[in-house]
């Protein structure tokens, strides 16, 4: 079979990550790119030697092109990739899929209707560290669930928010420390601990010159009956990996970024896994290892190989969680999420 053709859409600082991964696959090539910024543009297309395209449009019209990484500014992540669906593409679309749920159920209910796949970007649950937490929470070895906390204390500069004209934003960003830099831990959290049925939550802005919160936190049931914790924030300096641990009554594990730091549970004990990544202060300090596997799990699945690891249905999950802590901090209530009992 021919390799599967991307185009990339906005290439920005994460479009980088995008191309390197699709450099790595022998089944895929990157066909072309677009950037609303000419500028932008004509650099992204010398540095990887492909067709730099003058509009969306033009870049959906290539025959070359099969999928598209939707790469821009969050609040534009929907209104792409539906336009990219119904021109008959697969879309790969960066955290988050969208910032709202009713965009969210548009992309699910557009590619169930185009027959096309929609991966979301959530790379963490692809390291050998997380699946081997997922392998042991399936073999029963933690016991019953009855705590999963999660910590997210990192820090950004000022001029992280201020220079780019759209972060810090509820119409572009869509949130703070939770929606933008918070959201694959947030998924990580209800992909191993299970949907959250309840929570309550407060949201403030402490020290940055922005719409959204700085800091965040929640009170969570899970629809298992276990319980826990969410903190997210972007204003604690020097910025601290982000750390997610998992209870149960016959054993435990603590996680911090893709490192396994404790294991303790019965049975085989794996080795503690070392990557040194994350994105505690830096946003660009990530590996690409991530991408590069969820996008070959994307290409699989376009050629009907494999399952879909994160698609839609899967991507709305966490928006659906952080949707609620703002409504939660908004309202001063406690909030019941739908997505109690889903998989």
């Amino acid at each position: 079979m021919k390799p599967i053709g991307f185009g990339i859409v906005g290439c920005g600082m994460i479009s980088r990550f995008h191309a390197d991964a699709i450099a790595a696959m022998a089944d895929a090539r990157l066909a072309g790119v677009f950037d609303p910024v000419p500028e932008s543009m004509k650099r992204a297309a010398q540095r990887y030697g492909v067709t730099g395209f003058c509009t969306l449009e033009e870049l959906l019209a290539c025959d070359e092109v099969d999928a598209v990484c939707v790469c821009t500014p969050n609040g534009l992540h929907a209104a792409i990739a539906l336009q990219a669906l119904r021109a008959g593409k697969h879309v790969v679309i960066e955290k988050p899929m969208a910032l709202t749920l009713a965009d969210a159920d548009a992309i699910i209910e557009a590619a169930d209707a185009a027959d096309r796949r929609v991966c979301v970007i959530s790379q963490l649950r692809f390291s050998p560290a997380v699946q081997a937490v997922r392998r042991a929470i399936g073999e029963g070895r933690f016991g019953k669930i009855v705590s999963a906390s999660l910590s997210m204390k990192y820090w950004r500069e000022e001029s992280y928010f201020t220079a780019s004209g759209w972060r810090g934003t509820w119409r572009m960003d869509g949130g703070g420390a939770l929606m933008n830099q918070g959201i694959h831990g947030v998924d990580l959290l209800q992909y191993l601990a299970g949907p959250v049925h309840r929570l309550t939550a407060l949201c403030k802005t402490q020290t940055r010159p922005v719409e959204v919160e700085d800091s965040a936190v929640a009170v969570l049931e899970f629809a298992s009956g276990a319980v826990g914790t969410l903190e997210g924030s972007t204003t604690c300096c020097p910025g601290y990996p982000r750390r997610l641990e998992i209870c149960g009554d016959r054993g435990s594990v603590v996680l911090q970024e893709e490192d396994i730091l404790s294991w303790d549970l019965p049975g085989e004990r794996p080795e503690l896994l070392r990557h040194d990544s994350g994105a505690a202060s830096d946003p660009s300090a990530i590996s690409s290892a991530g991408h590069l596997r969820q996008l070959e799990n994307m290409v699989k699945a376009i050629r009907g190989e494999e399952a879909l690891l994160v698609d839609a249905r899967e991507g709305r999950k966490p928006v659906e969680i952080i949707l609620s802590v703002y409504e939660s901090s908004q309202k001063g209530v406690s909030v019941t999420l739908n997505q109690r009992g889903e998989g």
